[in-house]
């Protein structure tokens, strides 16, 4: 079943959305603040309960809206600390040049945690990729291509994914990269499954009907 949630700032109201999201974590909280996030805007206030209860889910929202800081929001909230080896989010993102923007912003704002981030794109060295990942990280990002070269070759038990994010999943399903997502997907065998998109295409509702359980589903005006 598929739940659709539309949000209209016309009949929500915006009140009340300083970054005092339902029991957000105060470590975050205070980067948050200290990283000029003052309030918490209209994609990250409407699915942040949601995501946070660990549901799977569907964000559409527009180019320039806020989905990788609530990516990054969501997934430091869920993970909070560092423990044992094994990674327990993995992030999948469309380019080199995204890896970076996203892993700089998961260390910006968790400044407060122990929490271990790692990046990884086509144009990295694979063994020294292969060999960092073995020392241990909480939260990967990187590109789909090199993330299943890497988990497929090394080895990694990738059944300790906790949060398993898709972002620009129009763009990436379109690239047809979706088969590979779906074997990723399918190699954990319990995991909260996100896809953050610009557009609920054809491809990304038959995709999450597949793999996710009931999503919610959030389209953002």
């Amino acid at each position: 079943m598929l739940n659709y949630l539309q949000v209209n700032k016309t009949t929500k109201g915006l009140q009340n959305k300083k970054m005092q999201l339902k029991k957000i974590n105060l470590n975050l909280q205070q980067a948050l603040i200290e990283n000029d996030f003052q309030e918490a805007n209209e994609i990250q206030f409407e699915t942040f309960s949601t995501i946070k209860s660990g549901s799977d889910v569907v964000v559409e929202a527009p180019n320039s809206s806020g989905k990788s800081t609530t990516i990054v929001i969501n997934v430091i909230q869920r993970i909070e600390k560092a423990i044992g080896e094994s990674s327990r989010a993995l992030v999948l993102v469309k380019d080199k040049d995204k890896v970076i923007e996203m892993v700089e912003l998961f260390n910006k704002l968790s400044t407060y945690t122990d929490l271990r981030v790692f990046g990884v794109h086509d144009k990295g060295n694979f063994d020294f990729d292969k060999n960092h990942i073995s020392l241990g990280n909480d939260i990967i990002v990187g590109t789909t291509s090199k993330i299943n070269a890497l988990f497929s070759s090394a080895g990694f038990n990738i059944n300790t994914i906790k949060m398993f994010v898709v972002d620009d999943a129009d763009e990436l399903f379109r690239s047809r990269l979706d088969a590979v997502i779906m074997r990723l997907s399918a190699s954990i065998e319990k995991t909260q499954r996100i896809f953050f998109t610009t557009n609920i295409t054809e491809r990304v509702e038959i995709l999450a009907e597949k793999i996710m359980i009931e999503p919610v589903f959030f389209e953002m005006e």
